[in-house]
């Protein structure tokens, strides 16, 4: 794979809560090395489990492995979008969005994990060639998002953003191993 050394963002180029994604990534400048390995461990991670676990939710109102899959790439796009607009000099306001909604609106449980991570990976190549062909200079360029209420929230850089993507992931990898994967009498293999 091809690479780019983009640098870690600094703490005021993103909002405080995006703390909790940033912290998971390394300091070495290789996002995008990363965002291939964080798929194809996640793919691994998932892709023998039975429906039964793939469906399975750990808690009322909880997403499934599936879903959380499907809003990984959700976010991905959205974020991916964002990064195109900022890099590319426009700084309006985006709206956000309601995770909840879109994976409610997901069917991810009525498709093949196949098809999911057909649709992953490619997400993911087009995010991974949109951050190797950006200008140098548009990685410290930014933008905000817009609240319901009309104002400016989420400042973001476009390196903030290709990090956010990393570290959202690893999160939802972790959260999968914590509360899905752990089911001893699911899983005789440890993935710690």
């Amino acid at each position: 794979m091809t690479t780019r050394r983009i640098d870690k963002p600094l703490p005021e180029e993103y909002p405080a809560y995006s703390c909790i994604y940033m912290d998971l990534m390394k300091d070495d400048g290789k996002v995008l090395e990363h965002l291939w390995t964080n798929f194809l461990d996640l793919k691994k991670m998932v892709l023998d489990l039975t429906e039964d676990q793939l469906n399975y939710r750990y808690a009322e109102g909880k997403w499934t492995i599936k879903e959380i899959l499907v809003h990984l790439i959700d976010d991905e796009r959205i974020f991916a979008y964002r990064a195109l607009r900022y890099a590319r000099n426009d700084s309006t306001p985006l709206h956000g969005f309601d995770q909840d909604a879109y994976a409610s609106c997901s069917n991810a449980n009525s498709r093949s994990l196949d098809d999911i991570f057909e649709e992953y990976e490619t997400v993911r190549k087009a995010t991974i060639s949109l951050f190797l062909n950006l200008p140098e200079d548009s990685f410290l360029r930014g933008g905000a998002g817009i609240d319901y209420d009309g104002s400016i929230i989420n400042k973001r850089t476009v390196r903030a953003l290709a990090y956010h993507i990393a570290g959202h992931e690893l999160r939802h990898i972790n959260i999968i191993k914590e509360r899905y994967l752990k089911r001893s009498l699911w899983f005789p293999r440890n993935f710690n």
